[in-house]
């Protein structure tokens, strides 16, 4: 099998998906809310929903580097849930807006570099 069809195959690709509900009531607090915010955005999460990332990886390995930099840089008080599933797992999604079903995000085939 050559190497582009197995590095980009639907079982290999994941998708890490960070849920998160962070108390905001004290200065403090919304200060570790919006620091943790700004760490996904920096590593390449995007908001799917209110309080919830997803950021695509081009395999598990990768994967994993993202979420170990996603514990690291969790608050001090809060829940924070972090799940990891495949792209075609992903792509079995169901997305509705109200009653009207949506179109799953595109994905670039861009390779990562790091």
């Amino acid at each position: 099998m050559p190497i582009a069809t197995t590095r980009l195959n639907a079982y290999r690709i994941m998708w890490t998906l960070v849920m998160y509900d962070l108390p905001t009531e004290t200065k403090k607090e919304r200060k570790a809310a919006v620091k943790f915010r700004k760490e996904l955005l920096r590593d390449g999460f995007t908001m799917f929903q209110f309080s919830m990332y997803i950021r695509h990886s081009s395999s598990s390995e990768n994967a994993h580097v993202h979420k170990n930099r996603v514990t690291k840089s969790l608050p001090a008080q809060g829940k924070v849930g972090i799940l990891q599933i495949t792209d075609k797992q992903f792509g079995e999604m169901e997305i509705f807006y109200g009653k009207k079903e949506q179109k799953l995000p595109e994905v670039s085939q861009q390779l990562e570099l790091f």
